[in-house]
């Protein structure tokens, strides 16, 4: 069974929740863990007010029993604080009274799904839209990508992620071990490495409120410990890093993914872009460089996997954009909901946690079982033929 989940709720009503499907029995689960990566998801500097509101954690109400999945659905629950100010609003039961009462909008906002949603699914109250397409839903995206971390550790895989660029200003390149650079980076407001570039970031951020205005950024993904083979060649939908640019694309905000230098490649030479093949008797076969990120027809090869990503500014706006009231058919500013000046930091732990579901999708796709002790053996039993071949 392949691994897979989905997810249910909006924004400001009671819960998010989720439903893995296809999880090995007998794997054990940390809660402290799989809240701290939600925990991860709510910090970085430019956060607006709902951060100060909600403190999420993920509350597991099926699946999981003593500490282990027994192979049943896992289910997960993480609730919305700001629930209690919005029981009306988004009351379940038809609810007297006008548009004033139920926050209906009908001035779509420039950059969000509001009229796309709303001529789609016929909606004229496009709250209704805007309370799914909404980044709190990442929330559940994160809990699942949390799970399939802890399902990757158990096989010596590690990730970690940083921030390569806010607006304007990039920090610089760095190759540090990936143990350092997690810590170094779980103590940066804006999860750099540099610490005068955190400041500069923290000042830019600053500006850009200060005018009401938001950015967007770039954020980057390294996974270390991957078995060589994961995904395939052999038709397109099952090349792993082509999944993995799939599900990059459709966290919100994010317009464009690359992996390795990605786009770089464009202006080299093929002697500049392709990795030469080594071997070593201690460590098999390897490449000189990691300048694919990791991938080549869509397997990975046993490097290091490098995924980056560019996230849009918010389209929420303090100093709103103009749009057309769907009533009158009149032109005014878009409607303003609570929103923040700048996600990046935030939106790199959830390419994190998105990163991991693929890759332990394509993992069990590849050594799959029905519990951890299964996949133990025909994970070893494959590392016994690489050795050999």
């Amino acid at each position: 069974m392949s691994l897979r989940y989905l997810t249910a709720g909006e924004t400001h009503g009671p819960q998010l929740t989720a439903i893995i499907e296809g999880l090995p029995s007998n794997l054990t689960l940390n809660f402290e863990e799989l809240n701290f990566q939600l925990q991860r998801r709510q910090k970085g500097y430019g956060r607006g007010r709902r951060m100060q509101i909600e403190k999420d954690t993920a509350q597991i109400v099926g699946g999981v029993r003593h500490g282990f999945t027994t192979g049943a659905p896992v289910a997960l629950v993480v609730e919305n604080k700001d629930w209690t100010h919005w029981k009306t609003i988004m009351n379940i039961e038809p609810i007297p009274g006008g548009d004033e009462e139920k926050r209906r909008v009908n001035r779509p906002r420039p950059g969000h799904a509001d009229l796309n949603g709303g001529l789609k699914y016929n909606l004229t109250d496009l709250r209704n839209v805007l309370e799914r397409s909404s980044a709190r839903e990442t929330a559940a995206r994160v809990a699942c990508g949390a799970v399939a971390r802890q399902l990757l550790e158990a096989f010596g895989v590690k990730i970690a992620g940083q921030v390569i660029r806010i607006g304007e200003i990039e920090a610089p390149a760095n190759n540090l071990p990936i143990d350092e650079l997690i810590e170094i980076t779980e103590q940066s407001s804006v999860r750099v490495v540099d610490k005068e570039t955190e400041l500069k970031m923290e000042s830019y951020i600053d500006k850009i409120k200060e005018e009401g205005d938001s950015i967007g950024g770039i954020v980057e993904c390294i996974v270390e410990g991957l078995p060589i083979g994961l995904g395939s060649y052999v038709q397109s939908d099952r090349k792993l890093d082509g999944a993995i640019a799939g599900a990059v694309m459709s966290i919100n905000a994010f317009k464009g993914v690359e992996i390795g230098i990605g786009f770089e490649a464009g202006r080299l030479r093929g002697s500049q872009v392709h990795d030469e093949i080594m071997y070593d008797a201690a460590q098999g076969y390897y490449r000189g460089s990691n300048r694919l990120g990791g991938f080549e027809g869509g397997m990975t090869n046993g490097m290091p996997a490098v995924i980056r990503a560019v996230m849009k500014p918010i389209p929420t706006l303090y100093k709103p954009l103009q749009s057309i009231d769907i009533d009158t058919k009149e032109p005014f500013t878009a409607q303003v909901e609570r929103s923040d000046a700048c996600a990046v930091p935030a939106a790199c732990v959830v390419l994190e946690n998105v990163v991991a579901w693929e890759i332990a999708k394509a993992f069990l796709d590849k050594f799959g079982g029905d519990s951890m002790e299964e996949i133990k053996a025909n994970y070893d039993n494959y590392h016994s033929q690489l050795e050999s071949y």
